[in-house]
């Protein structure tokens, strides 16, 4: 039995009982009744504030509005990085991705897959993007005559627990004219996002927001949205185009996940209730009580300089003790940790104090379990 358990993983994150009553509730048939097409629009409306993309959030420097549609698809939070790609890339397009990680990277295979040709800009992955680097490598693009259009990033790499300044970067990208696309899965609703300035901005639900896996939300600008419909999509469940004008038209291209999108609901209604503000301040309480109780383990942090630390996860340097130390704390304690991903399998494990996971006492009973099986 699993019940007791205590996931502090970096997603899918503990549901909290409001958001699994929510999701059992009577739905309606997505597909014909007018009451779930209000809700779903009422959901995205939501989802707006969430972004701070609404009306109110003002205008970027390109002079984009600031305003985004936000839309949520029938899958995990992959399906937006997938769908973000499918929708803007074409045949032969040269696409910059931005990469300081595993997901970083993973854009530029979904770049490759459907026919661009990415161009990695690399950075280490114990360190963040740097905006000096992108506006070199735009500059040699252009004197050879290949700009880009389009750029992507991740704003929080998970696998290795950094979070990158993006507003240096979109800075140049707007000079620019480059279209944005940015990985937000493991940040939203845990650290404030530049949602008005970014084209398209990915997040999903199992991470800050504690709802199930299933759902993945994108806010997207109006210049994206022209250079979606000019581009023939070879797909049709990623395909972007259809969810600009599906709610107003009452037609969705598939039957929707109706009891997901009620617990989505109920999750986005406990972060409004608690305050954004204050949601993202327990994130940061949380995670620097998670680096201090490592360092006074003698734990050393993955990233090279704890400024790049992620409020919404941290990534421990344990090498080759990961899975132990993970099974340990599981067998021992109850509490489930993750570890590294791909390279880092073994050497990085991971501590998700997200979402609902966000709390002192949580982190405490975490890292008294951690220094359990340290002794």
């Amino acid at each position: 039995m699993t019940t007791n358990r205590v996931r502090m993983t970096p997603g899918p994150t503990e549901v909290p009982g409001a958001v699994r009553n929510r999701m059992a509730e009577p739905t309606p048939n997505p597909d014909v009744e007018a009451e779930f097409f209000e809700f779903y629009r009422s959901l995205t409306e939501k989802l707006e504030r969430l972004y701070r993309a609404g009306p109110t959030a003002g205008s970027d420097s390109s002079g984009q509005a600031g305003s985004r549609d936000v839309v949520v698809l029938g899958g995990e939070g992959i399906l937006g990085l997938e769908a973000a790609i499918a929708s803007l890339v074409e045949e032969g397009d040269r696409v910059l991705c931005l990469s300081n990680g595993l997901y970083g990277d993973g854009f530029a295979d979904f770049v490759e897959q459907y026919g661009g040709e990415a161009v990695t800009c690399e950075f280490p992955w114990r360190g963040t993007l740097g905006a000096d680097a992108v506006r070199d490598e735009l500059d040699r693009a252009a004197d050879a005559g290949e700009p880009f259009d389009l750029a992507t990033m991740v704003h929080c790499e998970t696998p290795t627990g950094t979070l990158t300044d993006l507003e240096p970067i979109l800075d140049v990208l707007e000079d620019r004219g480059v279209i944005s696309v940015v990985d937000a899965v493991s940040s939203l609703g845990g650290t404030p996002v530049p949602t008005d300035r970014i084209d398209v901005c990915l997040g999903a639900s199992q991470k800050c927001l504690s709802a199930p896996p299933g759902l993945a939300t994108c806010a997207i600008s109006d210049r994206a949205w022209d250079r979606i419909e000019a581009v023939e999509t070879q797909s049709f469940y990623t395909d972007l185009e259809p969810w600009r004008t599906a709610a107003a038209d009452e037609w969705f291209p598939y039957t929707h996940l109706t009891a997901n999108l009620y617990g989505l609901d109920a999750a986005v209604e406990l972060l409004f209730e608690e305050g954004l503000e204050t949601v993202f301040d327990r994130h940061e309480t949380a995670a620097a009580l998670c680096r201090e109780r490592a360092r006074s383990l003698g734990l050393e942090l993955y990233p090279a300089d704890e400024a790049d630390c992620s409020p919404t996860v941290t990534a421990l340097d344990v090498e080759g003790r990961a899975a132990t130390l993970q099974q340990a704390v599981l067998d021992e304690h109850g509490i489930v940790l993750a570890t590294g991903l791909g390279d880092l399998e073994d050497d990085v494990l991971r501590i998700g104090h997200m979402g609902h996971n966000a709390r002192v006492d949580h982190v405490e009973r975490t890292m008294d379990a951690l220094a359990d099986v340290l002794e």
